[in-house]
């Protein structure tokens, strides 16, 4: 392989910032409809930051506006690695902000606005990475397919699932892929940290449950409510106490925090009041069923009693127990709720134990002495999953030093997303490295 130039500097990486902040100026919402503003600008800026050192892309739309990107550079060797992002956010809820959502502004060392951390820090990230290879005329060892997605926080049916569907053949070649939530750091002790990367993924059921009733006038006495029928099933899905589910991935994991804390997750420890608080929810989580009702539809008016009443129910499975997780569903909603699947995502696992990941350890040695790697299994799911059906293992290494007092687990869909501007600067040096495979005790 190439080593990268000796005029490459840390200067040289740190465009990052002014990326991100690019990015989240550009206005990404998806509200799951045809009424956000789509990905389109933001996929025409990439690539034009692309274009700016000579790697050429291709636009790729199920629908209008709704953009997918793909770049490729040639390696020195095969397989190829899918390097990838997604371009959409959430919603903001602007009056609930400190700031302006989509400002991108700099305020006591962070960068604040949608989509910092989900995930525009990671498409920086790997622009300013792939940017700094070409003014250095790097190659990279392998070969590395870019994809910058729509979708993503929908069901990717315009992103990544609607890309596999329909341009497969973009993506042969590849046995591995890194993307989001993964590669950020939890401090255990004052010169060590441990970097959690994601080395599978939760499944993902989509319920919708309905109940139907007597109609009738409010006033008069009602025991066939279709609303008091569903609100019970709710509730029993949302108290649910779901059991410890431990797969080889987060086995390992489980095992590898409590050599390096001496705290058992399976215990269920008070994980907020300790090393381990800034990633509580996503570790407790990734352990064990998930089931949340978000949405609840029944009557248009105060004196009627509907005879109609729908619910939504994010479910989250552990991977392996899908079926299972299904059916505890269907007996906790009861026998006259009926439990139709709005969407349906495959749980997936990668080897933790894999070339790759040894090869993130280094990297992150080489900015950070006190690294430790644990992989993981997330409590969520990402665009991993749908490469995940081409056999391509999906690992989450977006690389993050983050200060101690910062709650990682929070700012996912959160009100005052921020990701620190060092933090930023960091993740670039990192993934620069892991990407063109600089000697690792090299400084930049």
């Amino acid at each position: 392989m190439l080593e990268p130039s000796r005029t490459t500097t840390r200067a040289g990486l740190d465009d990052v910032v002014d990326i991100c902040r690019d990015l989240i100026r550009i206005d990404t919402s998806n509200y799951a409809s045809p009424d956000g503003p789509g990905e389109r600008l933001a996929a025409e800026y990439v690539a034009a930051k692309l274009a700016d050192v000579g790697i050429e892309s291709r636009i790729y739309e199920a629908e209008k506006r709704r953009s997918n990107l793909v770049a490729t550079l040639s390696g020195r060797s095969r397989p190829g690695l899918l390097v990838h992002g997604h371009l959409d956010v959430v919603p903001a809820e602007k009056h609930l902000w400190t700031v302006d959502p989509f400002a991108g502004e700099i305020i006591d060392d962070y960068l604040w606005g949608r989509g910092s951390i989900d995930m525009k820090h990671m498409v920086a990230m790997i622009l300013a990475a792939v940017r700094e290879m070409k003014r250095n005329g790097v190659i990279p060892e392998r070969d590395l397919v870019l994809a910058f997605l729509a979708d993503e926080e929908n069901d990717t049916s315009l992103g990544s699932r609607w890309m596999v569907q329909n341009h497969r053949e973009l993506f042969d070649g590849c046995t591995e892929a890194i993307s989001e939530v993964g590669g950020y750091s939890v401090q255990i002790a004052p010169e060590r940290r441990i970097y959690m990367i994601e080395s599978g993924r939760k499944g993902v059921a989509w319920m919708r449950l309905t109940a139907k009733g007597k109609a009738a006038h409010g006033s008069i006495t009602n025991t066939q409510s279709a609303l008091g029928a569903l609100s019970g099933a709710i509730s029993r899905i949302a108290d649910h106490e779901w059991p410890l589910l431990l797969t080889p991935a987060s086995a390992q994991m489980v095992s590898s925090l409590q050599e390096l804390t001496a705290i058992d997750l399976r215990e269920r420890p008070a994980l907020e009041s300790s090393v381990l608080a800034p990633v509580a929810g996503l570790l407790t989580s990734s352990l064990r069923h998930v089931s949340n009702p978000t949405i609840f539809r029944a009557g248009a008016s105060p004196n009627v009693v509907p005879g109609h009443a729908e619910a939504t129910v994010d479910g989250r499975y552990v991977f392996g127990h899908q079926q299972a997780f299904l059916e505890e569903i269907a007996a906790l909603a009861g026998p006259d709720i009926s439990v139709d699947l709005i969407d349906l995502t495959s749980g997936d696992e990668s080897d933790p134990r894999s070339d790759l990941v040894g090869q993130m350890q280094e990297a992150l040695l080489s900015e950070d002495a006190g690294a430790s790697v644990v992989p993981y299994n997330s409590s969520a799911s990402t665009d991993n999953a749908s490469f995940a059906e081409m056999g391509i293992q999906g690992y989450g290494f977006a690389p993050l030093k983050l200060p101690t007092d910062y709650s990682f687990s929070s700012m996912f869909h959160g009100v005052d997303e921020r990701v620190p501007v060092e933090a930023l600067k960091f993740g670039a040096r990192v993934l620069y490295r892991f990407l063109c495979g600089a000697d690792p005790a090299k400084p930049l």
